[in-house]
């Protein structure tokens, strides 16, 4: 809080918090489009999830608001049964996300590797950019010299001064220009009409019954689940550029608060926005829940109260602010010649499979799943060529040792029973596992798979050197698994 009480910092949450907000007004407005909603649910959604993320949130200066991910979510909901059972999906959807961050969900964030951490970042840096191309096609010419001037602006300022963020300024000059000089483009008041009154509590328009609950399970659901997976991986991109941590449970409930809050005033349900969080964090340099806080206050005042100034603003000059996130975003050092000769063709494979899932389904959800899932695919083919059996003949030639070496799981165990000679090794067979592991069930019936080709020729197996963890896996399972072959 002291930090909050210096001139130079609460002038930097300030105008963070307004850059945000400028910005969040055409892409609620779109999403709300998306949806199938009228604009004013997604801009009382944004409002929404922003003020109440401010204080429930686990990551300071990150933005929530709606989002598209959650609006192709709710799409289909909203075509086949109206707002009402959207908006019930929303609370319902807030309140698994409470459940989950109970349950300890934001603890499987450290299973996300940083070659899937790469792909979601420049998928994100590719997804806002496509996004600015309908603004870019088909629209008149000046908006091209007012995209370019826009970008000299933010690029070229700072350089100058950095007292007023340079997206602001940007916005200003553009929009004073095309008022005075009566230039026609498209502009803010062309996404949708603005509301002009206040968002009013309620309960959701729905019959409170077992049929209503059906439908909307399935939807609620999905809102929490991609919800939590894009607030939380953003939280984590917020933690590596500010090095910083966040409170990934409290993010989660605080999320689940945040969209009962705004389904009870009648929004479209949201998540955290990586694109306006970038603007917060990294071009505004914002680091406090004020800036947040402003962004949601703001956004009300400017659409309800100054909706008319608002809608003057070129879609040009937000277009060119959109650029520069993206291209900040995106991490070029992930794409250089020299990185990628250094890098294993796993790790490059994960990155491109979660970009390539992410552009494809526009969900950035399924990217980083699916990323997840090619990772631990290459990480049990690498894992699996690291167990290795040796071999020696004790002097008397009565015993063979077999020694075992690496991590036994179902990946590297499958060929370790062709590793023995059963018809040529001696009466006595010792299995040295002292420099193994054994971590699944798969291992314990490879094992008894060996004991048992042994015993059919009359041969006897000792299996010695197993660590704690590992005898008692073995000790629960062995021989109890059925028919080894």
């Amino acid at each position: 809080m002291t930090t909050l009480l210096s001139p130079r910092v609460l002038r930097t949450e300030v105008l963070a918090g307004l850059v945000v907000a400028l910005a969040l007004i055409p892409e609620a407005i779109s999403f709300s489009i998306l949806a199938g909603v009228d604009p004013q649910v997604g801009l009382f959604a944004s409002f929404t999830m922003a003020v109440t993320i401010a204080f429930t949130g686990g990551r300071p200066a990150m933005i929530s608001a709606a989002t598209g991910a959650v609006a192709l979510v709710v799409a289909p909901l909203v075509r086949e049964h109206g707002l009402g059972h959207l908006v019930a999906a929303v609370v319902l959807g807030g309140v698994i996300q409470i459940a989950l961050a109970v349950a300890g969900v934001a603890r499987l964030m450290r299973f996300i590797p940083r070659s899937v951490m790469v792909g979601f970042v420049n998928a994100l840096a590719i997804l806002i950019f496509t996004a600015q191309l309908p603004h870019l096609i088909g629209v008149p010419w000046l908006v091209y010299p007012l995209v370019a001037a826009a970008l000299a602006v933010i690029w070229l300022l700072p350089r100058f001064t950095t007292v007023v963020p340079a997206p602001l300024v940007a916005i200003v000059l553009l929009t004073v220009f095309t008022t005075v000089a009566h230039v026609t483009v498209p502009d803010v008041g062309d996404e949708g009409t603005l509301p002009d009154s206040l968002p009013v509590p309620g309960l959701p328009d729905v019959p409170f019954t077992l049929g209503t609950l059906t439908t909307i399970a399935p939807y609620a659901l999905g809102i929490a689940l991609v919800g939590l997976m894009e607030s939380l991986m953003t939280a984590k991109l917020v933690d590596e550029i500010t090095d910083t941590r966040s409170d990934k449970t409290r993010e989660a409930w605080g999320q689940g608060v945040a969209n009962i809050v705004t389904g009870f005033f009648g929004g479209m349900g949201g998540c955290a926005m990586i694109g306006q969080t970038m603007i917060n964090v990294k071009t505004s340099g914002a680091r406090t829940r004020l800036s947040t806080f402003l962004a949601g206050v703001f956004l009300l005042i400017l659409v309800v109260a100054l909706g008319d100034v608002v809608a003057t603003i070129p879609m040009a000059a937000l277009v060119a602010v959109m650029i520069v996130v993206s291209v900040g975003t995106f991490d070029w050092h992930s794409i250089a010649p020299a990185t990628l000769r250094r890098m294993p063709a796993g790790e490059i494979t994960v990155m491109v499979v979660t970009v390539a899932a992410t552009l494809a389904t526009h969900n950035l959800a399924v990217g980083v799943v699916l990323g997840v899932l090619t990772a631990m695919v290459v990480f049990a083919r690498r894992v699996a060529h690291f167990a290795e059996v040796t071999s020696v003949l004790v002097p008397d030639g009565g015993t063979r040792v077999y020694r075992v070496h690496g991590e036994l799981f179902f990946a590297s165990s499958n060929d370790l029973v062709h590793q023995f000679d059963y018809a040529g090794d001696p009466a006595h067979v010792v299995v040295d596992l002292s420099a193994a592991h054994i971590w699944d069930a798969s291992s314990v019936a490879a094992l008894d798979a060996v004991t048992t080709k042994y015993e059919a020729r009359g041969k006897h197996v000792e299996i010695t050197g197993l660590n704690d963890a590992s005898a008692r896996l073995h000790g629960t399972l062995a021989g109890r698994l059925g028919a080894a072959h």
